[in-house]
């Protein structure tokens, strides 16, 4: 007797049966009834608004997300996509399967959002639903923009100061400012004869202002506030904060007169010594010795020395002898501090560029950029000598021991015109400090004389000059110049282009 196997590879067939409505042959389910009439007795989208309004502020360009908070996105970004769903009320009743934009003129002030839904209908079973959602572009001005609008409208500011006779600083900051995007919370910037100001719409963003300031540069800050009002029933102060900042009165290229004290805790450093940078901190070298120190923020508030010259008061010389020092000729002592390998120094005979040709005209003096100099060079320094220098310090100096004449750096003429790059500004209320004087020129200057200051700004090549290729095409070669490795190239986007192309 033979037995059947149960597994058979024929396909078993399903029943059908009649929509209940239509009468049109389908395969069983809870509902009994055919897809169409199921859409036609139920919709799963009802209670799902088919239009919404979404705020948007045209004066930052951000979109408004409730219930107190401004966001930033770009147009058919996911960013503005999780904002639209938001919107919807009785989204969570259903589940949501997908969700994209679908393409509106950019300037209809019209998004639509094609949503593709599912839920249970009559005995469980699944119904899939697609519908589309218009959203209203309305404006509306954020709190911030309406401060700024307003009389009234900032909340902290943070007074940037600098008690010097140059600028050079603050073109450094502005720069600083403008690699590391910490200008994007100001309401304004206002340049002011002794600095800058920055105005905030909350504390929290000028504190951290004050906390950039104090990673980049030297400074000190008082902090002070002002009461406006005061609700005495829900107890809410309100307040007006302003942060004064102090920027050490240093600059690169001066002239220091420093205490015995301090110059003994730098290793026994000679006390009128060079400004190489400012920094996070002041750097220093000795021009006898080319013997290098560093001091801190901290450490000079407690024991504050000032410039006895400044840039604005360098002299041109020309050398007429120059005789460099060896490392064997050098007098080294017990506890010397850190020696410059960066620099050479040289016993050199100058003569000043407006009395060349005159007798008696010579001077001697010992410098430290003795590998930069050659007879015939031109070279800016400080004219000690003749100097009307009012420092406590300096004046208890032995006036015998100290140089008539302090060379600072080796001149180059017409550098502008050779500059194939150029700098950023950040956008402020007034441009009373402009670019085209001769603190700014200084501060290009210094650019491409110290590579170590400008590792941290942004340098842009200018389209409009031509880099030369071979050495043949420059000048000096011994000029220093930046490399075109080191500059960046701005992108320039075209609004017309189209975007979903």
């Amino acid at each position: 007797m033979e037995y059947i196997s149960a597994t058979t590879d024929q396909p078993v067939e399903v029943s059908k049966i009649l929509c209940c409505q239509c009468g049109t042959p389908i395969e069983p389910n809870p509902a009994n009834m055919c897809v169409a009439c199921v859409r036609t007795e139920i919709d799963i989208t009802e209670g799902i608004p088919k239009q919404a309004t979404i705020h948007f502020c045209r004066g930052c360009e951000r979109y408004f997300q409730p219930p107190a908070e401004w966001v930033q996105a770009s147009l058919e970004s996911r960013e503005l996509l999780s904002l639209c769903l938001k919107k919807l009320k009785g989204l969570g009743r259903v589940k949501l399967v997908d969700a994209g934009f679908v393409w509106t003129e950019p300037h209809s002030k019209r998004l639509k959002v094609k949503l593709t839904v599912q839920g249970e209908v009559l005995g469980g079973a699944v119904l899939e639903q697609v519908f589309v959602v218009e959203y209203v572009v309305a404006h509306q001005m954020c709190d911030d923009c309406h401060r700024v609008e307003a009389q009234n409208f900032w909340r902290a500011s943070v007074q940037v100061r600098q008690k010097a006779q140059n600028k050079k600083t603050f073109y450094y900051l502005e720069q600083l400012i403008l690699k590391h995007k910490a200008h994007d919370n100001t309401l304004g910037i206002k340049p002011n004869h002794e600095g800058l100001d920055f105005f905030y719409a909350s504390e929290t963003h000028a504190r951290k202002m004050i906390d950039f300031l104090t990673t980049v540069l030297p400074v000190r800050y008082q902090h002070s506030k002002k009461l406006l009002s005061h609700d005495i029933h829900s107890n809410i102060y309100n307040y007006k904060f302003t942060f004064s900042v102090e920027i050490v009165p240093i600059s690169k290229d001066s002239v220091v007169c420093l205490s015995k004290k301090m110059a003994g805790q730098l290793g026994g450093i000679n006390q009128l010594c060079v400004v190489q940078r400012v920094t996070n901190s002041i750097h220093l070298i000795d021009p006898s010795s080319a013997q290098i120190a560093e001091v801190s923020g901290s450490k000079y508030w407690m024991d504050s020395f000032q410039s006895i010259c400044n840039p604005k008061q360098l002299v041109e010389y020309i050398v007429m002898d120059i005789d460099a020092i060896r490392d064997k000729d050098r007098n080294f002592f017990p506890g010397q501090g850190q020696i410059s390998n960066k620099h050479v120094l040289a016993d050199v005979w100058v003569v000043r560029a407006s009395e060349i040709g005159s007798d008696d005209a010579m001077v001697h003096t010992r410098t430290h950029i003795g590998h930069l100099l050659k007879v015939g060079d031109s070279v800016l320094g400080y004219n000690i000598q003749d100097c009307n220098v009012n420092n406590d310090h300096f004046e208890k100096l032995d006036r015998d021991k100290v140089a008539d004449v302090i060379l600072v750096k080796k001149h180059y003429a017409d550098r502008s015109k050779r500059r194939a790059w150029r700098l950023k500004h950040i956008p402020r209320d007034d441009t009373s400090i402009g670019s085209a004087n001769k603190d700014y020129a200084a501060f290009l200057d210094d650019l491409e004389e110290d590579p170590v200051l400008r590792q941290n700004i942004n340098i842009y090549r200018d389209p409009t000059k031509q880099i030369p290729v071979d050495i043949n095409d420059v000048e000096d070669p011994n000029e220093p110049c930046i490399r075109l490795d080191e500059m960046l190239e701005e992108m320039h986007i075209d609004e017309d282009t189209d975007m979903h192309e």
